[in-house]
């Protein structure tokens, strides 16, 4: 039985693969953050119905538009008749007028290797998609506010309850050092950059953690790891924000992609990479087994 662990009475996780989706809010009003990755729609409605019964969300909201947390959107939307709500800034890739910025798989490290094999392109799901308000409060989730978190995605956002400090971040941050292979593979839990190939403007993205650092949340959960609780999660925020750098090398280190509201207008030049192809396919199929392996022993998150 597929079943989202509880962080907060109205906030429970399901780890979907690779990335974390949210169930907030309570029976009687709830919507689904982020949807994962291809073919997990049925496992999200099933841990949906565990927790919920058969009251269907108010909305789906994304914190931003990669396949991996948007891959399962439209079906979700079609199955409960939802619409789903992201920035403006992520519609030129959420109804395929443009691709996002083009991955780096140069900037180094473990997601750096396997982001190869990742696309640029996400899912069109133009015909559901709603803006989130201009108010930034959020449809269907009283007492919960949306923030502006760019510099992964155009338009990545987090949602934050200030009554119970709990911030659902998206890819902002993350909770697990998807650059280190070991910390990665042992799923070992810790505040870590956003996954490095994919941020686009490192620059943002380091204002974004300044941001979240300033709210003090006592949970953060984000969109790769599991997340983390307590009173001492604000002092270690505090710090990894005060050392917060962009890497030392990689396309976007010292000149980030220029976007819009249409989409990507320009790219710094790509970095030459000499990788084969093929070893990198053999280290993301070492690495999928590995981590499909060890999730099966991992206990649910403090």
């Amino acid at each position: 039985m597929v079943e989202a662990v509880e962080l907060a009475p109205d906030l429970a996780v399901l780890r979907a693969s690779i990335a974390n989706v949210y169930f907030a809010g309570t029976r009687d009003s709830w919507v689904l953050i982020d949807t994962g990755v291809p073919g997990w729609g049925p496992k999200i409605r099933a841990a949906a119905e565990k927790r919920f019964g058969e009251t269907k969300p108010k909305a789906i909201l994304l914190t931003h538009g990669h396949f991996d947390h948007a891959a399962c959107a439209m079906e979700l939307a079609k199955f409960w008749e939802v619409p789903v709500y992201a920035h403006r800034m992520e519609f030129p890739y959420l109804t395929g007028q443009s691709a996002y910025p083009q991955k780096d798989p140069t900037v180094g490290g473990a997601m750096a290797f396997l982001s190869r094999f990742f696309p640029s392109r996400t899912v069109n799901i133009g015909t559901v998609l709603k803006e989130l308000p201009e108010s930034h409060e959020i449809p269907g989730l009283a007492g919960w506010r949306w923030i502006e978190a760019p510099g992964h995605a155009p338009g990545q956002v987090c949602f934050w309850q200030e009554a119970g400090r709990i911030i659902v971040a998206g890819d902002a941050l993350a909770t697990v050092d998807l650059d280190s292979w070991r910390k990665l593979i042992a799923w070992k839990q810790e505040i870590a950059k956003p996954p490095s190939p994919f941020n686009y403007n490192w620059e943002l993205a380091r204002q974004s953690v300044l941001t979240i650092a300033a709210l003090k949340p006592r949970i953060l959960a984000c969109g790769h790891g599991d997340p983390v609780a307590g009173e001492n999660v604000a002092a270690q925020l505090e710090a990894f924000a005060g050392k917060f750098e962009p890497p030392k090398h990689g396309r976007y280190s010292t000149e980030p992609a220029h976007t819009n509201e249409n989409g990507v207008f320009y790219e710094p030049p790509a970095p030459k990479d000499n990788l084969p192809k093929i070893a990198a396919g053999a280290a993301a199929g070492v690495f999928v087994v590995a981590g499909l392996l060890y999730n099966r022993r991992r206990k649910k998150p403090e």
